[in-house]
C-alpha cells in the first residue's frame, strides 16, 4: 500500500481541521464565555455530534480494535458500550439540571454546592484524570505518524500535540464544535465502510468464545469479566463527570436540547464503535489469509497491508478524528479548570492582555501546561484504551456520588463530599500504585512490588474504590447534616451560580 498516499492525505485533513480552528477564532470576540461554552448557544445538531465526537476518540477505536483481537469482543466493546451508557444516564438524571444552572466548568457545581474547598480538591482530580484522556489520544497519533508519515513516535506525539493545540486555543469550543461535526461524519464513514469491505472480502472467523455471544467474557473472571465489567462501570459512571461532556451540555443553548443531544450522541456512540470490535474479531483470520504479520495496532496492520488505499486513507482519517475530536476537547476543559477552578478566575467582560478578558488570557496559558503534560504521559504509557479508562477509573471514584448526591440528596453536605472525595480517591490510588496490572495491561506508570495485590485482582478495584467512598459520603454527611429552610437554600445556590 502506497504510504505517500496516505502522507499526503493526512496532511491535508490536519491543515483543514487547523483552518477550520483557525477561522472559528473570530467568533471568540475577547470573550472567556464564547471561548469556553460557545456563548451557550450550540443547537442540537452541533450539540450532538460534539458530544458523540468526545466519546468516539482513539481509545474507543484504536484501543477498542486492539483489546479485541486479543481478549474478545466484549473487552474491546466496553469502551463504547461504557460511554454511550455514560451518555444515556447523563441524558435521563443530568443534562437538564446542570445547564439550567448556568455554570462554565463542572467543578463550579462543587463550588455552589459545597464551597471552594471541595471545588479545588475537584479539579485537581479532574485535571490529572483528563491528562491521561489526552494521552491516551496523542499516543494514537504518535502511533499513527509513526507508521505513515515516517515519524519518530516522539515526533508524531508532538506533531499532534501541537496542531490540536493550535486550533484549540485559536478558536475555542467554536473551534472544537465546529470540526466535531465534521469528524464525527467521517469516523462513521470509515467505520462502516472498513466493516463492509471486511465482510463482503474475507468474512469474520471468530475464535471460539471471542464473539459477541462469548458471554463467559461477561460471566468468567478467569475470561475476564472482571476487568470487562470494570471497564464498562468506570466510563458509563465515570465519565459523568467528564470535563469535555458537561462543556458541551452548558454550551446546548436549552435545557431540552442538553438532554437530546446526550440521547442523540449515545446512540451514535454504539453505531461508530461496535464494528471497529467486531472488525478486530476477523483480523486474525484475514492474517492467516494474506500472510501478514501484525507489528503493532491491528487496526494499523490492516490499513497498511490489506485494505484498499482509498478506504484505508478514509479510515486512517476517521482515527485521526477520533483522536482530534477528544483530544482538543481535553486540552480546552482541563485547560479552563486550572484558570477558572483552581487559579479561582472569574469570568470578567472588558479589554484586557491578548484582546480579552483575564480568565480567556490564563486559560490559553493553562493550554501550554497541559498539552506538554499530555505528551509526557503518552510517551511513559503507550497505550490507548487503557488511558482512557484508568482516566475515568480515577473520577469515578471519588466525584460522582458527591455530584449525583449534591442534586438529588437533600442531607448531602461539604464534610460528606470532602469524605467521599478523599477516602475515595486514595483508595483507588493505593490500589493502583499496587496493583501490577491495569485492565490486563502492565503496570508501567508507578507500580510499587508486593505480594499482596495480584492480577487476580484486576477490575475489582474499579468496584471497591466509589463504594468505599458511597459509604464515607452517606455516613459523614448524615453525621454532619443541619437542616435549612428550603427556600433559604434555593436563594443560596441560586446566588451562587450567578456569582459564576
Amino acid at each position: 500500500m502506497e504510504n505517500t498516499a496516505f502522507s499526503w492525505g493526512i496532511i491535508v485533513f490536519l491543515l483543514g481541521t487547523l483552518g477550520i480552528g483557525v477561522w472559528a477564532s473570530k467568533q471568540i470576540k475577547g470573550d472567556s464565555v464564547n471561548f469556553l461554552v460557545a456563548g451557550r448557544g450550540l443547537a442540537l445538531p452541533l450539540a450532538g455530534a460534539t458530544l458523540m465526537a468526545q466519546s468516539v476518540d482513539s481509545n474507543a477505536t484504536l484501543g477498542n480494535t486492539d483489546l479485541s483481537s486479543e481478549f474478545g469482543f466484549w473487552a474491546g466493546a466496553a469502551l463504547p458500550v461504557g460511554l454511550s451508557l455514560c451518555l444515556l444516564l447523563t441524558g435521563l438524571f443530568l443534562a437538564k439540571p446542570m445547564n439550567r444552572m448556568g455554570l462554565i466548568t463542572i467543578p463550579d457545581f462543587y463550588r455552589v454546592k459545597y464551597g471552594r474547598a471541595v471545588e479545588l480538591l475537584a479539579s485537581c482530580i479532574m485535571t490529572v484524570s483528563f491528562s491521561f484522556l489526552l494521552a491516551g489520544n496523542l499516543v494514537a497519533g504518535g502511533f499513527m505518524f509513526e507508521n505513515f508519515l515516517g515519524l519518530s513516535y516522539f515526533g508524531g506525539i508532538t506533531l499532534l500535540a501541537v496542531l490540536v493545540f493550535a486550533y484549540t486555543v485559536s478558536g475555542g469550543l467554536f473551534a472544537v464544535a465546529y470540526t466535531d461535526f465534521i469528524q464525527v461524519f467521517i469516523a462513521l464513514l470509515g467505520a462502516w465502510g472498513l466493516l463492509l469491505y471486511v465482510i463482503f472480502n474475507f468474512g469474520i472467523e471468530v475464535a471460539p468464545g471471542m464473539g459477541p455471544f462469548g458471554f463467559e467474557q461477561l460471566t468468567s473472571v478467569g475470561s475476564g469479566a472482571a476487568i470487562n465489567w470494570a471497564s464498562i462501570i468506570a466510563l458509563g459512571f465515570g465519565n459523568m463527570v467528564a470535563i469535555d461532556f458537561m462543556a458541551r451540555i452548558f454550551a446546548a443553548e436549552s435545557p431540552k436540547t442538553a438532554q437530546k443531544a446526550c440521547f442523540v450522541a449515545s446512540a451514535g456512540t454504539l453505531v461508530i464503535g461496535i464494528p471497529f470490535s467486531i472488525i478486530a474479531l476477523g483480523a486474525g483470520g484475514i492474517f492467516a489469509q494474506t500472510g501478514v504479520t501484525a507489528d503493532g495496532p491491528v487496526l494499523f496492520a490492516l490499513l497498511e497491508n490489506v485494505i484498499p488505499p482509498a478506504l484505508g486513507l478514509l479510515v486512517l482519517a476517521a482515527i485521526l478524528s477520533a483522536s482530534l475530536s477528544t483530544a482538543d476537547g481535553a486540552i480546552l476543559g482541563t485547560s479552563s479548570v486550572l484558570a477558572h477552578n483552581v487559579m479561582g478566575i472569574r469570568h470578567a467582560t472588558g479589554h484586557g492582555a491578548a484582546g480579552g478578558d483575564r480568565l480567556l488570557l490564563i486559560t490559553r496559558l493553562m493550554a501550554i501546561v497541559i498539552t506538554i503534560l499530555g505528551v509526557f504521559l503518552g510517551l511513559r504509557v503507550p497505550q490507548t484504551g487503557v488511558l482512557l479508562l484508568l482516566a475515568f477509573d480515577m473520577s469515578f471514584a471519588g466525584l460522582v456520588v458527591p455530584l449525583i448526591g449534591g442534586l438529588y440528596w437533600p442531607r448531602a453536605t461539604r464534610q460528606g463530599a470532602l469524605a467521599c472525595i478523599i477516602i475515595g480517591s486514595l483508595t483507588r490510588f493505593a490500589f493502583f500504585i499496587f496493583m501490577p496490572t491495569m485492565f490486563g495491561v502492565d503496570n508501567t506508570l508507578l507500580y510499587i512490588p508486593n505480594s499482596l495485590f495480584t492480577i487476580d485482582l484486576d477490575g475489582f478495584p474499579t468496584l471497591i474504590s466509589p463504594i468505599v467512598g458511597l459509604v464515607a459520603f452517606f455516613v459523614v454527611s448524615n453525621l454532619t447534616y443541619r437542616p435549612q429552610n428550603p427556600e433559604e437554600q434555593r436563594a443560596e445556590i441560586l446566588e451562587k451560580a450567578q456569582a459564576l
